[in-house]
Formats: C-alpha cells, structure tokens, sequence
C-alpha cells in the first residue's frame, strides 16, 4: 500500500525510521504540495490586508453585541473571502486540469461569497440551513463528491445505492456546521482546519499526489489568514470563511482517501476535528434538553469554558491545536503510520505541556491535584516560586 511512509517496514527491527532512503520517498511524496502551500500563503498575506481595508471602508466590522461574543472593539470582516482567494490562486496556478478543481472552486467560492450576506445582514438559521443543502446536492449530484461506500467496524456497507446522496449531503452538513461552532476564539478554526487538512495530505501522499497539492494549498490559505487573525486578532472569518473551510475539508476527504478506504476518509477528520465534534454533538443535547432550538447559538462550548477557567486565547488555541494533532494522528494509523502516531504524540505533549507551564506560571492559584507543589516545579520551574 503506497502512501508517505509506506517505505518504512514497522515489522523490520533492523531499518532505520529515518534513514536516507526513507527520507528520500518522503521529500518525493510531499512535493506536490510545496508549490500550492507556498502561492496560497503568499497569496493568503496578500489578499488578508486588502480584506481588512475593504472592510474598515465599508463598515463591515464584527461590533461585540451578542452575549457570546469575547472580543471587545469592532473587528473587520472578510477573512472568508481572503482564505478562498487564496486557495483559488494555488488551484489555478498548480491544478488547472484537475477534474475536481472545477467543483471545489465553484461550490467553495459559492458558499464563501453568500455567506458574506449572513456575516452582513444575517440570514435566518433554516434558510442558512436550506443553502448548505443545496450546495451538498449540488456537490453530489452535478460534481460527482460521493461517498460509494462505507467499511466500518460492526458495519460494512460495500455499495450506499439510495444512501450515497443522503450520507454524502450530511457528511458535507456536518463538517460546515461544525467548523462554524468552532470559530468562537482568535485563530481557533482556522488552525485546527490547517491542522486537519495536513492530516489529510499524509493520508494521501504518495497515492494521490492531486489530493496532497489540494490540502498543501488548503493549509497554506490557512496559515496565511492565521498571521492576521490569532489573537489579537485583526481580521474575521465570519460564516463566509467557516463554512468555506468545512466544505473544503469535507470534499477533501471525499476526493482523496475516501477513493481508496472511505473508512479512512471518516476516521482521518473525524479524529483531527474529534474535539470540535463532540462539541457539537454536546451542543444538540444541550440545547435540546433546555428547550432550545439546535442551531440557537450560545456560550457553552468547550472554548469558552476553557476561557471561563482561565485560560487565554493563545492557550486555548494551543490545547486544541495540539489534541487535533494527537487525534489526528491515530487517524492516520488507518493507513498503517504507526511511528508518525508516536512522533506526533510526544510532540504533541511537549507543546500541551508548554502551555499548561505558561498558564501555571502566570496563575497565582494551586495546582488542585495531589503533588500539585511538585507537579508545579517541574513544568514551571523552580524560579518561577
């Protein structure tokens, strides 16, 4: 089975993980995405600041009216915009004769520029619900994103048959809706998509080099809009760039892995998006139990209770950067990257660790658990006493 690491035998004890040959198949793999990364970011720090002054001109800003919201001067939108522009560019310059890059810029730019109506003047939430459906259809139907099958544990569904459209179509909700509710922190969504589609790229590399060059231009628009909006964030994404980016990520899946294991295409961001989901999930339950409508926004998801705990927004951007790497990473043992997994976790758990040290040292209160003296010492370091 190609696919980034495919070079590497687990079961040979004597090959080095990171030998010449191995890192010679890796540099090949990922190549395909270093020119899009690279034009999307580029294009991303170029069409961000054009956003912020087209903006601030025409008066469309985020003023803090609403009980949930957590910034406290007016922000510009258009973020949305800026990050589908710059994806566009990567895909016309490297994946002109892509047959699927017709459809993702077509449906992507679609959503991002309708959406700008709702981050402007507001759209009711079962209209805003109604135009996600038809993109969907639209995505199925005339763009050939579908979801053929299903090979699960305890289920195995060879061939969807009538489910193709339905499961395809709430697949595509559910990645849109979800990033929307986790676009509530400075660079929160956009980080954990970035983080989410370099997931993606691994999943494909070395298979798909198209997918590979579709997610590098995905992270690159990314982490270009990241520079203006992790906090202090200067720029919004708004509905427009939240919607674009959960459409992006669930027809990304759908193209790439899902044409070799549509398993994976579930499990890979699934289990990088795994926290913002079961946000979700939580959120309907929530919501339900205390008689309110599902799509009723409120200020009880997992970011602002960590902000009510305490921590900042850098903080929290960072513990789900670094659980969406972790999640992600099992993700990818689908595919057999049992050493990435364990890469990636102590990595992981370095960053967690840094900045649960940051918000001890800053903290005048107790570590509540037992040994919280000691625990204390050795993340934050006895100068800090």
């Amino acid at each position: 089975m190609l696919s980034l690491f495919a070079i590497f035998d687990p079961t040979n004890q004597t090959e080095d993980f990171f030998s010449w040959r191995f890192l010679q198949q890796v540099t090949a793999n990922l190549t395909p995405g270093v020119g899009p990364a690279l034009v999307a970011f580029a294009a991303a720090v170029a069409l961000t600041p054009v956003a912020i002054w087209v903006a601030g001109r025409t008066g469309f800003l985020s003023h803090p009216s609403r009980k949930r919201d957590i910034h406290t001067r007016p922000i510009p939108y258009g973020g949305g915009l800026a990050m589908f522009g710059a994806f566009a560019v990567a895909c016309l310059v490297f994946l002109r004769g892509d047959p699927d890059v017709p459809g993702l810029l077509i449906l992507g730019g679609l959503t991002a520029v309708v959406f700008v109506f709702d981050d402007r003047w507001g759209i009711p939430a079962l209209v805003k619900l109604a135009i996600q459906a038809a993109v969907a259809v639209v995505a199925v139907v005339l763009f050939n994103f579908k979801i053929h099958f299903l090979f699960l544990p305890l289920l195995q569904f060879p061939h969807l048959g009538v489910f193709m459209l339905p499961i395809t179509v709430a697949w595509i909700l559910s990645m849109q809706n979800t990033t929307n509710l986790l676009d509530g922190v400075d660079g929160l969504a956009a980080g954990v998509v970035a983080i989410t589609a370099v997931v993606l790229l691994v999943a494909s590399a070395g298979r798909q080099p198209e997918v590979v060059a579709l997610a590098a231009a995905l992270v690159g628009a990314c982490l270009g809009f990241l520079l203006f909006n992790f906090h202090p964030a200067r720029i919004f994404m708004g509905d427009s760039g939240a919607y674009f980016l959960g459409l992006a990520i669930a027809l990304l899946s759908v193209t790439g892995v899902a044409k070799v294991a549509v398993v994976a295409a579930i499990a890979v961001p699934v289990l990088a998006m795994g926290i913002p989901i079961a946000d979700t999930a939580l959120s309907i339950v929530r919501r339900r139990r205390n008689g309110a409508a599902i799509m009723q926004a409120d200020a009880r998801h997992i970011h602002h209770v960590l902000l009510e705990a305490g921590l900042t927004q850098r903080q929290t951007c960072i513990l789900f950067y670094g659980a969406s790497g972790i999640l992600g990473a099992i993700g990818l043992t689908v595919f057999g990257h049992r050493r990435v997994l364990a890469v990636v976790i102590v990595l992981m758990i370095v960053v967690l660790s840094t900045a649960l040290g940051e918000r001890l040292r800053a903290s005048s209160q107790r570590v509540p658990a037992p040994f919280g003296r000691v625990m204390r010492q050795l993340l934050v370091g006895r100068a800090a006493r």
